[in-house]
């Protein structure tokens, strides 16, 4: 009887159905989920000082405790400067209302003078107050406040994946002989988050150090904060850039005018658009393995699943959702070069050349292929006897 199979608009059905589901799902979870995740990235990039440690035969609680220290510090460092920095922000904004105001009115004159005066562009206008600025200060404080909240989570998570990350390396590579698809798979994330995050901060090191430096030829108050808030928007892809350039050119238009500001637009766009347009793509190359496209998708996605945390890790968790349905499944090659926007090179033109050896039929041993038909001896001998001389060619005797 022959195998029914399912048919392909019913399967995609069920599958987007069921990804629908798990989307939600996360959703739901994603206070818990997001931590999770940021801490497997964490432990996975600093895995090789982990591997450096184990090559040297350092004891255990080193080898647990010296990764462990790196991430915390990072961590209790970025959100230290994060802190002062905004807390210095929420003081400076509301010196800036009598600035805002004569924004406002410039505004209005500007709109009167090519005619869209109306008065539903006047009451948006005034409705503009500096007040909302420090409203938006606080919010950041306050959603500072449950990053650190999380932060307790994090390092607990952080703690058991670095006690549990030896252990789980040996079980990888015992179990590489039945799981291979997926043990690889598994590898090549690890390998390209590691690359990602590598090449990732070194570049935004590069833009946040220009940044700064910009920022502090043009007198923009606040550039050390600035500056951090470049480092991390560039892990956002696409829109990381303009993410971080709004907040610094506000505050130069209210602080120096509209030339400030649009100095402050040049800089950011003649730092950033080379350094991460130009450059970084030619290092980071195939390490994410996601078409432009996809990456986007995967951006508006993961923000919408777990917030301004899945905007951060929206490159790692597409990975690893790759990694689980793609890459582990062997038949599913077309929809990886789908994925990543390189075509698989065309095969060589001309016809398949014949293998050489033919499964012996019922088992899987091969046959010598048969050897090619020897080529027609010149001697009388083999010409008598493989072609009869015609009539009257006999030599006389």
């Amino acid at each position: 009887m022959a195998e029914q199979r399912i048919p392909r608009a019913l399967t995609v059905l069920l599958g987007t159905a069921a990804a629908i589901v798990v989307l939600a799902g996360i959703r739901e979870i994603s206070s818990i989920v997001g931590p999770v995740v940021l801490a497997l990235v964490l432990v996975i990039a600093v895995s090789p000082v982990r591997e450096w440690l184990t090559g040297r035969r350092a004891p255990t609680w080193v080898i647990v405790a010296i990764p462990l220290a790196l991430v915390i510090v990072f961590l209790l460092g970025m959100v230290a400067v994060l802190t002062l920095s905004i807390a210095q922000l929420a003081q400076l904004i509301p010196t800036y209302s009598d600035q805002l105001n004569r924004l406002v009115a410039d505004a209005q004159q500007w709109a009167a003078s090519l005619g869209y005066g109306s008065t539903e562009i006047s009451q948006a206008l005034e409705s503009l107050d500096p007040g909302q600025l420090l409203q938006l200060a606080q919010q950041l404080l306050s959603g500072l406040v449950g990053v650190l909240s999380s932060l307790f989570l994090i390092a607990v998570l952080l703690l058991a994946m670095s006690l549990d990350a030896p252990k789980f390396a040996r079980i990888l590579s015992n179990a590489g002989a039945e799981r291979s698809s997926l043990i690889a798979a598994l590898a090549t994330f690890a390998q390209k988050v590691r690359r990602y995050l590598l090449v990732s901060t070194v570049f935004g090191l590069i833009c946040a150090v220009l940044d700064v430096a910009a920022l502090y030829l043009l007198s923009v108050p606040l550039p050390l904060l600035w500056g951090i808030l470049a480092l991390i928007t560039n892990y956002i892809p696409n829109i990381g850039f303009i993410i971080g350039l709004v907040p610094p050119a506000l505050l130069g238009l209210l602080d120096g005018g509209l030339k400030t500001m649009i100095l402050v637009i040049v800089a950011y766009v003649a730092i950033n658009v080379v350094i991460q347009s130009f450059i970084q793509p030619k290092f980071l190359g195939d390490a994410v393995g996601l078409s432009t496209t996809v990456t986007f998708l995967s951006l508006i996605l993961w923000a919408f699943v777990l917030g301004p945390l899945g905007a951060l890790l929206a490159i790692p968790l597409s990975l690893f959702t790759r990694a689980l349905l793609v890459d582990s499944d062997p038949g599913a090659k077309w929809t990886a070069t789908l994925l990543s926007g390189e075509p698989h090179p065309p095969p060589p033109d001309g016809p398949p050349d014949e293998p050489d050896e033919h499964p012996r039929p019922g088992t899987g041993e091969p046959v010598p292929a048969a050897p090619p038909p020897a080529p027609p001896s010149s001697s009388p001998s083999s010409s008598r006897r493989g072609h009869p001389s015609p009539p009257g060619s006999a030599s006389a005797g």
